[in-house]
């Protein structure tokens, strides 16, 4: 593979990308069993959000489904909802569950429960009318008091909640049966607006047979971290599992670091599956559940066969290139050797989609803290959220995990890790990639590989290594696609030039580390200078690069002075202002180019001081509408302002927004340096 130029360093993808595959494993072991993106969270808008629907239906009236459950074996332990619904609920684990994908569970009756937030957003997404969330049906099938779709004196319904099985590699190393140990998913529910279909799914509702040691509950401190930072991210573009509703629990303690109360949030997403579901199937030599899962995937969440990427035209070349879709099922592409079955469409839509979204990350310095393969997501999701954070100052070795001491999920390593990941998946989809034409043979469906027959298994290795190999360089090529389209908007460029590489791209990285300058602020305050003001040295070296440095710190950067420092940020700005007046012409300084920034450079994000603000008010000092406050300002974030704005979704509908002032100026305004670069461990 071509390396990268200096900003490899930052980008975070190539420097590593050709180590990873299989380093350390002979290739038998990659076989073993027995050892644009529209589609990814609906149709969003420039901004990443949806147009409004319509007032939107009750909850009793939103059309549910329950395809997962009734297309995938269930723990054999407990085969139907009735068998579990009788159990005690200490009956159904924490334990072993073999040969299935889900177990039936029902959540815990809460008492009291305390609903504390809806998201607007996630209401009108799913379909849902805002005012349901003052109906008593939703706020006790919010805490899973009240399960739809099962008649508790009949022990019968058209459906009944499920914990889904998986296991994952943590840190690199195999961690063995993992499993969804607090979340239990309730229903699918399809907006009838957009036909978009969401599972829902409750987090902290009670043990599991995934539970493992833990006891399935939710602390209120990562509840309000991830109903914040759900919204959040879908705002920014970013694809990202969603967070409909957050409850207290007044009457629930849980021990993690400390005593904490207990929370219940409502997420949804298209698709809750991750890699660690073929991971554990892959170690238990489960290849018929590999198969069906792989099957159920192409069928049921990307909605066909058709809609995954067909062949390259020259995929060792460019494999940038837009693919085509609409490839029937059953059609084989490629030469001898390479031949493309419709597994290998499935991966590659895998690889694409993650190659996407870690771009997406990248650029606006978004870390997950935690990217085990059981927290990445087939459908190409933000998931599950522990110690995430968005970048201070920008640095590349930054991590939000306080136990992650060799940075494996830092900053610079994101990419390299999802790539990482999906090595992982292309082990456990090996077998099928390989099998190329030969892939529904009743011989291969039966038998599958065998690696005493050299003469036939060889084939069938070759065509995967090479395969996967080849993928490897379409991750590589969309995400540096993205991460260079995402990167020349945020600038405020009409157009990419193979120059604006090193003299933008990776000049203005390396002097936002030098500098030690806030990653997101920086872009921001960029958005809202003028050319006209930066045809000096004067001018660039003094007002403008003054405002880029903290009005309450100064100049940082070890070992740098205040004139070295304008000196080297107001070199770059003439770079920029060049650029901008050679692509906007005229129309360098007008309100047009302002606004095209400041619709991918946002004014707000929830940074980790001021999630610790929040979870302090609601916990401690018993506040509520704070929480509403930074979620409104977390799900418009490009605004320059929030009070006194009409919204259409606001905190309670449309209507002139009444916020805190001072409160939004301080919130995006300069990090307190006590503050900066926040770190959390994995129980958050």
């Amino acid at each position: 593979m071509r390396s990268l130029k200096p900003a490899a360093r930052c980008l975070a993808v190539a420097q590593h990308l050709k180590s990873i595959p299989y380093a350390n494993q002979p290739f038998s072991a990659f076989f073993s069993t027995t050892n644009n993106i529209m589609a990814l969270n609906g149709t969003p808008t420039e901004n990443g959000t949806h147009p409004l629907s319509s007032e939107g239906t009750t909850l009793s009236a939103l059309p549910k489904s329950w395809h997962f459950t009734a297309s995938l074996p269930p723990d054999a332990a407990f085969p139907t909802p009735a068998d579990s619904h009788k159990a005690d609920r200490d009956d159904l684990g924490p334990r072993q569950v073999k040969n299935a994908i889900f177990t039936w569970v029902r959540p815990e009756k809460q008492q009291d429960p305390e609903l504390l937030a809806v998201s607007p957003a996630a209401m009108r997404d799913l379909g849902l009318a805002l005012s349901e969330a003052d109906t008593e049906e939703f706020r006790e099938v919010a805490v899973g008091n009240k399960i739809i779709g099962w008649d508790e004196e009949m022990l019968s319904g058209p459906g009944y909640p499920w914990a889904q099985c998986y296991g994952g590699f943590q840190f690199g190393q195999w961690a063995g049966q993992l499993g969804d140990g607090r979340a239990i998913s309730l229903f699918e529910g399809t907006n009838p607006s957009t036909g978009v279909r969401y599972e829902i799914q409750l987090k902290g509702a009670g043990m599991t047979p995934y539970s493992r040691f833990a006891d399935g509950k939710a602390v209120l401190r990562s509840s309000i971290r991830e109903f914040v930072v759900s919204e959040a991210l879908h705002a920014l573009g970013i694809p990202s599992t969603r967070a409909l509703a957050i409850s207290l629990l007044p009457h629930s303690r849980v021990r993690r670091e400390t005593m904490e109360p207990g929370a219940i949030v409502v997420r949804m997403a298209q698709s809750w599956l991750r890699f660690g579901n073929f991971d554990i199937l892959r170690a238990r030599g489960d290849r018929k559940l590999v198969r069906q899962l792989a099957t159920y995937i192409g069928e049921e969440v990307f909605g066909g066969w058709d809609k995954l990427p067909g062949r390259l035209a020259d995929p060792e070349g460019a494999p940038g290139d837009e693919p085509p879709r609409g490839i029937p099922k059953e059609t084989i592409e490629g030469p001898p050797g390479a031949e493309e079955n419709r597994f290998h469409r499935l991966y590659r839509e895998i690889i694409r989609r993650n190659a996407l979204t870690v771009a997406k990350w990248q650029i606006y310095g978004f870390m997950n803290g935690v990217l085990n393969t059981d927290n990445t997501s087939i459908f190409g999701l933000s998931i599950d959220f522990g110690p995430f954070a968005f970048m201070d100052n920008f640095d590349p070795n930054y991590t939000p995990n306080h136990d992650d001491f060799a940075l494996r999920y830092s900053y610079r390593n994101q990419a390299t890790i999802i790539w990482w990941n999906l090595v992982r998946l292309g082990e456990a989809l090996g077998e099928l990639i390989g099998a190329g034409p030969d892939v529904d043979s009743e011989s291969f469906i039966t038998n599958g590989l065998n690696f005493d027959d050299d003469a036939a298994s060889k084939p069938i290795e070759e065509r995967a290594h090479k395969l996967i190999t080849q993928a490897g360089e379409e991750f590589k090529a969309v995400f540096m696609a993205e991460f260079k389209r995402l990167f020349t908007a945020r600038l405020g460029l009409k157009t990419y030039k193979e120059s604006d590489f090193d003299a933008l791209f990776d000049s203005l990285l390396n002097t936002m580390e030098a500098l030690e300058l806030d990653y997101n602020l920086f872009f921001r305050r960029l958005s809202t200078l003028k050319t006209a003001d930066l045809q000096t040295e004067e001018t660039r070296q003094k007002a403008a690069a003054e405002v880029f440095f903290s009005q309450v710190d100064g100049v940082p950067g070890h070992g740098t002075d205040q004139e070295k420092a304008r000196k080297r940020v107001g070199e770059w700005l003439d770079k920029w202002r060049q650029r901008i007046e050679e692509d906007w012409s005229s129309a360098a300084d007008s309100e047009e180019r302002v606004a095209a920034m400041k619709k991918v450079n946002p004014s707000f994000i929830p940074r980790g001081w001021i999630l610790d603000e929040v979870i302090r008010r609601v916990e401690k000092e018993g506040e509520r509408d704070v929480l509403k406050r930074v979620l409104h300002m977390a799900t418009h974030p490009f605004e320059d302002a929030w009070t006194g704005k009409e919204f259409e979704d606001g905190p309670t509908g449309k209507g002139v927004y009444q916020g805190d002032k001072a409160e939004e100026e301080r919130w995006t305004g300069d990090v307190p340096q006590q503050k900066k670069a926040m770190q959390c461990s994995c129980s958050s």
